[in-house]
């Protein structure tokens, strides 16, 4: 389970499926977050990623949605949130 701060709530969600449309937003320097990911979670070379799958919400509604998350090698990929619902189903 992953959550994304939408107007200061918590919404829970869980990724269904693959992660589809993967871009790299910014690597290296690029990333304000950098200090603080390698302090909690390790890792050198860290990389912001964008890409679009289906979730399902905690009140049990699925949707297709943009996520964006950290990932580094050798610790995966770390706080994803929800940048845009795409559509409810």
């Amino acid at each position: 389970m992953a959550y994304v701060g939408v107007h200061s709530e918590t919404v829970f969600f869980k990724i269904i499926g693959q992660i589809s449309d993967i871009e790299k937003i910014a690597c290296g320097k690029g990333i304000r977050e950098r200090r603080r990911l390698s302090k909690l979670y390790g890792g050198r070379r860290w990389r912001k990623l964008k890409g679009s799958a289906m979730v399902q919400f905690a009140d049990g509604r699925m949707g297709h949605a943009e996520l964006h998350w950290y990932e580094a090698h050798g610790v995966g990929p770390k706080e994803f949130k929800i940048k845009r619902i795409l559509g409810i189903q």
